[in-house]
């Protein structure tokens, strides 16, 4: 049997510009060529005029005229969407809560390379996105990436440098890029995102109209224009009108733009809902046992089509007759009147009208516009009712992301959302796992961006919107918590109790690679300077750092349940029961190595300095080859 050294790990997020050439080299291999940089080393590339000729007999190029959506930096910006980083996810157990038990995920970073480090273990797994980006306003704050501008090109920007050493900017309207940046900010998080969703995955932007007409563009080139769809939210915010605008059309309105993965797959669930029609006073007319009830209109008056399965004749029970087109088809109509769903009015002559019950939902099929849900000064409420008073830009109320994840959700599901913000999208996915006993799983992306100091927020001790976001989810969750308790308290005997929602959340920080530099380039050193290394660890990081390292490059999910044992005084880190063993001790005997391949995992993991020798290293891939061959074998 031939034994060789385990195989390292990259410990770095895929190159999907390589993972693209591969797909490509499969379908057209005459086009694959090869590229000398300029360091002399010798890299696949593509021959992009054999790969026109491939794919059409009319060579299109230059300035020819043809429907186009660009912007200047675009190129850049695709090129960013599939350039690998070197970065990770570090855990931080003191800023969770359950950590243990909970199935949440919080990660505190730049949105972008938070995408880059979930590829691998969400990749078609996401079954709703839902981000409310900046809506370039000209004061919202833009994410500042490396290939929005030239290197030098801000030195004198009055932006603050973050924790991480990144510039940030306001993205103002005197700025010539002022549209190309917000674009070249957006378009690469969404192809991540695209990746991302499931087949009948959906993504919901919330966007108003500084920017709805480029990100409609941007969403039709990535999702395609058949599967891209314009919701519009009635947002209704109270108070008067600046003396100032009283003559100018009052905006009253959002919009909400829909990607869709696969058309053919999506499939939107009708919602339940309480109907309050015409109104009306509740009340009981004809004494109905199901109680007091509302009437509403089943009449279509304004189609003046005489034809079609709506249009018939209704005589009432008091010898009337109406012909004209109707909600329901005539089918529908008998069923009602067979329930006693309809009313005719005192004397029983009246025109049909369908009676809503004032306990009973009724189940509807989203309409293209949200004009029923709450508005934004209740969504400013539910934070300040929470948290205290914080100034958002356009917050979402709890009842939107609860709907649009009613529609297209289904009750163990992930759902996204890259621009957290003060996390509403948690507080409701919570919310509706409450209300329908449902399981679904949140993943929150939030940019640790400082609170202004004279907000009241920084008075109040939060630094930046991820401790704002983290606070909204830890009350949110017990405020949900206790509603339910309260309500086992009264429920009536033989109901059963309601349990309560997984409302805790495993926080992730975007930090530098756990690898040294020499792990990634080990050709520029000399050996002596290799032998010299005690560790391609950096000193700072911890075993849990470089576990969640290789749960990322494996492509494994963040959530899955983490234990810790002892074997013959050597910690072993077990995930999953079996999906993954991991030991990042120094020298680990050869005992020990036996008894961890006898629990034969489906992947073992262990530091290059585990092994007291290369010869150490060729035995212990003997041991797994003897004991457990099935096990992939890997160090770091």
């Amino acid at each position: 049997m031939s034994i060789s050294e385990p195989e390292k790990l990259k410990m770095e997020t895929a190159d999907m510009t390589a993972a693209n050439i591969e797909r490509i080299a499969g379908l057209f291999p005459s086009v694959i060529t090869e590229i000398e940089e300029e360091d002399g080393n010798v890299r696949r590339g593509i021959d992009f005029d054999l790969l026109r000729q491939e794919l059409s007999g009319d060579y299109v190029e230059g300035r020819e005229e043809r429907y186009d959506f660009t912007w200047v930096g675009k190129r850049q910006a695709i090129i960013e969407a599939n350039r690998p980083i070197q970065k990770t996810l570090r855990p931080c157990i003191e800023e969770s809560k359950d950590w243990e038990n909970t199935e949440n995920i919080y990660i505190e970073g730049d949105n972008l390379d938070a995408l880059k480090l979930l590829q691998e273990s969400y990749l078609n797994k996401v079954k709703m996105i839902y981000i409310d980006p900046p809506y370039n306003t000209g004061n919202d704050f833009i994410y500042n990436d490396n290939f929005v501008m030239d290197s030098d090109e801000y030195d004198e920007e009055t932006g603050a440098v973050d924790e991480y050493g990144n510039r940030r900017f306001k993205n103002n309207k005197e700025r010539g890029r002022y549209h190309s940046d917000w674009c070249s900010m957006l378009y690469p998080r969404l192809k991540l995102a695209h990746n991302l969703l499931r087949e009948d995955g959906v993504i919901f932007v919330s966007i108003d109209d500084n920017e709805v007409h480029n990100l409609r563009k941007m969403m039709d080139e990535i999702f395609g224009e058949n599967c891209t769809e314009l919701y519009v939210w009635d947002v209704r915010e109270e108070g008067n009108m600046p003396k100032t605008a009283r003559h100018t059309v009052r905006k009253e309105h959002e919009y909400i733009l829909t990607g869709i993965k696969n058309k053919d797959l999506v499939n939107y669930n009708k919602y339940s809902e309480y109907k309050y029609i015409d109104n009306e006073e509740w009340g009981n007319a004809d004494n109905d046992p199901r109680g007091d009830w509302m009437s509403g209109n089943i009449s279509r008056n304004q189609i003046k089509s005489t034809t079609g399965d709506k249009y018939f004749e209704i005589k009432t029970p008091g010898g009337s007759s109406y012909k004209r087109n109707w909600k329901i088809t005539e089918d529908e109509y008998h069923e009602l009147l067979k329930d006693n769903r309809l009313y005719f009015g005192k004397e029983g002559n009246g025109v049909p009208r369908i009676k809503v019950f004032k306990n009973e939902p009724v189940e509807s099929i989203q309409s293209s516009i949200f004009s029923d849900l709450q508005s934004s000064q209740t969504a400013r409420s539910q934070i300040n009712g929470l948290i205290g008073k914080v100034e958002f830009d356009h917050p979402k109320p709890v009842s939107l992301i609860n709907r649009l994840a009613t529609i297209c959700t289904n009750k163990d599901d992930i759902i996204l959302d890259f621009f957290a913000g003060s996390s509403t999208t948690a507080h409701a996915v919570m919310q509706l796992n409450a209300e329908d006993g449902g399981n679904r799983k949140f993943i929150m992306v939030q940019l640790p961006e400082p609170c202004d100091e004279k907000n009241e927020a920084y008075k109040a001790g939060f630094k930046n919107i991820s401790e704002i976001g983290k606070e909204r989810i830890r009350r949110a969750g017990e405020q949900i918590k206790k509603e339910i308790e309260e309500g086992n308290k009264q429920a009536k005997l033989g109901e059963e109790p309601k349990s309560v929602p997984d409302i805790g959340f495993r926080v992730f920080k975007i930090d530098d690679t756990n690898m040294k530099d020499v792990y990634y380039s080990v050709a520029e050193y000399s050996q002596e300077t290799i032998e010299g290394l005690v560790d391609n660890v950096k000193e700072d990081r911890t075993d849990l750092d470089l576990l969640y390292q290789v749960l990322i490059n494996w492509g494994l999910p963040l959530d899955l349940k983490h234990e810790m044992e002892e074997i013959d005084g050597y910690t072993i880190h077990t995930v999953d029961t079996d999906a993954l063993i991991a030991c990042f001790e120094p020298n680990i005997p050869e005992s020990v190595m036996r008894k961890i391949a006898e629990k034969k995992p489906l992947r073992a993991v262990f530091r290059d300095g585990s092994f007291r020798s290369s010869p150490g290293k060729l035995n212990i891939e003997g041991i797994f080859k003897t004991i457990a061959p099935d096990t992939k074998l890997r160090v770091i």
